[in-house]
């Protein structure tokens, strides 16, 4: 097991949304502002939507930690992607595209896990030996991936934390359930708030 090395296979799995499955590529509210700045300058196309987002019903706000990117409907493509030349954002990609293929896995509105991406080309390739792997082990295999990876789970955990908290002071009130129409009617009237770790 020791002997795997992950190596990318520039299939370009990470940067495509597949029918069945939808790709989630996060952003935290700074990396979202950094790729809006870059599409500006590249005069391209770029959108994101809210992602991971709190109702605070204390204040009537919408609490943001995370975007995501919607991909390009032509290609079921990430905006930066580029089928000759790969990812044309390489060095400034968000931490998300850096950990792949480790990912975080919503347990629930505040549990995360970091998990490997069975759609990765090399993962798919490797996964009779990768799925019974050690937590360890995989540390070793994704030795670049998994401090990355390891930095968007604690960065997550922080933007969390920060939430309860707030919560803990009686400054924001979490709604535990919450209506469809509810649900709607919020998105549509209530200000947006992004949290982050500053």
């Amino acid at each position: 097991m020791t002997d795997l090395n992950y190596a990318c296979l520039k299939c370009g799995k990470c940067c495509h949304d597949e029918i069945e499955f939808k790709k989630r590529i996060p952003l935290y509210p700074e990396e979202a502002d950094a790729l809006i700045e870059i599409a500006k300058k590249r005069g391209m196309t770029f959108k994101i939507i809210e992602d991971l987002v709190f109702f605070d019903i204390l204040n009537n706000k919408i609490l943001i930690i995370t975007y995501k990117i919607l991909f390009d409907k032509k290609t079921n493509a990430c905006p930066f992607y580029d089928n000759n030349l790969g990812c044309t954002i390489h060095d400034l990609k968000p931490i998300a595209c850096k950990s792949y293929p480790l990912a975080l896995i919503q347990e629930d509105a505040f549990n995360f896990q970091i998990s490997v991406d069975p759609l990765c080309q090399y993962v798919n390739n490797q996964y009779d030996l990768l799925k019974n792997a050690s937590f360890l082990a995989l540390k070793d295999i994704f030795k670049y991936e998994y401090p990355n990876a390891h930095n968007h789970y604690l960065k997550n955990k922080k933007l969390i934390l920060k939430i309860k908290q707030l919560e803990f002071k009686n400054k924001i009130k979490i709604s535990r359930q919450i209506s469809v129409e509810d649900f709607n009617k919020y998105l549509k009237e209530w200000e947006r708030e992004e949290i982050t770790t500053k």
